[in-house]
């Protein structure tokens, strides 16, 4: 398999960035996943850190080289990192339990499956325009679900979200696929912070024709113009598909980059390809760990 991958982060004008966002591979399949930490509650950013570590972990721990089923895969790491954001905060006695939304893809034998719960969302592009995109978990995006409450027009937020990760009943999620993929497709994992002040056609424009490396930086930076500053962290993961055979079992590139509104991308390990290996699952766990403490201290970067 072949493919280019690009991810970017901004704090916005928040105080803190509660966006993390990872992607792993194997020599046979991919995994992206995004957590936004939900702000009303402390720990947000604990919660999303969590999230993206149970799901990155137990990828390189299953996918040998391949994972046996990818939709099960989804939903069972969905569960124990809802489970493992619960044991956090009891063991640490926490006021409150720490929340956080998730979209997770993965692909495998040229088809993309994925899962998520909140509001963090997966578009699917093709030729310019949005192929799919997953529905949010709140009245506005799935209002058929509140058709049977009476005075539906009073509800207080009809952005309001009904489930997330991190609450002590079992959270509601949805899954998407199997689909099958075709060289050139992109498919983008963002938080709210991206997709609340762009449009759907604005999110396609802003990559159509486009690199990733051009394109998804600027895609942030217009979420955080559109915005003003009262921004939301705006976080995005983006992988352009290139197509699968034997001869082609690395990724093209990757890139992480953090842009602002007026500053210049900066690439923080450049272009690159790897092989994660059977017996490289735990320096690839340490990897992981690594990008996370960067993703902690960039938000606290002026």
């Amino acid at each position: 398999m072949k493919f280019s991958v690009y991810q970017a982060s901004s704090q916005g004008g928040r105080d803190d960035n509660e966006d993390r966002l990872a992607y792993t591979h194997s020599p046979e399949g991919v995994l992206l996943v995004l957590a936004d930490g939900m702000g009303g509650y402390s720990g947000g950013e604990r919660a999303a850190e969590i999230a993206v570590r149970v799901y990155a972990q137990t990828f390189l721990a299953q996918a040998k080289p391949r994972l046996a089923n990818p939709a099960v895969f989804l939903q069972q790491s969905l569960l124990q990192a809802n489970r493992a954001i619960v044991d956090y905060a009891r063991s640490n006695d926490l006021p409150e339990q720490p929340r956080t939304t998730l979209v997770a893809a993965v692909l495998q034998d040229n088809q993309l499956w994925a899962v998520h719960a909140g509001d963090s969302r997966l578009y699917g592009l093709r030729a310019g325009q949005v192929w799919f995109r997953t529905r949010d978990h709140s009245h506005h995006d799935k209002p058929e679900l509140f058709a049977h409450l009476p005075h539906r027009p009073h509800l207080p937020n009809r952005n309001l979200l009904f489930t997330c990760l991190g609450s002590s009943t079992q959270p509601l999620f949805d899954h998407t696929g199997p689909l099958t993929l075709r060289a050139g497709d992109q498919l983008l994992l963002c938080s709210d912070g991206l997709w609340s002040p762009l449009s759907d056609d604005a999110i396609a424009a802003g990559l159509q024709g486009r690199s990733l490396r051009d394109g998804v930086p600027d895609l942030v930076r217009l979420a955080l113009l559109k915005a003003g500053p009262h921004s939301d962290n705006v976080s995005l993961l983006a992988l352009e598909w290139e197509g699968a055979g034997a001869a082609d079992l690395v990724p093209k590139a990757t890139h992480d980059a953090t842009p602002e509104p007026d500053a210049d991308t900066q690439s923080t390990h450049g272009e690159g390809s790897d092989v994660f290996d059977l017996g490289r699952i735990e320096q690839s766990i340490d990897e992981i760990h690594a990008a996370i403490r960067r993703t902690a201290v960039r938000r606290n970067r002026p």
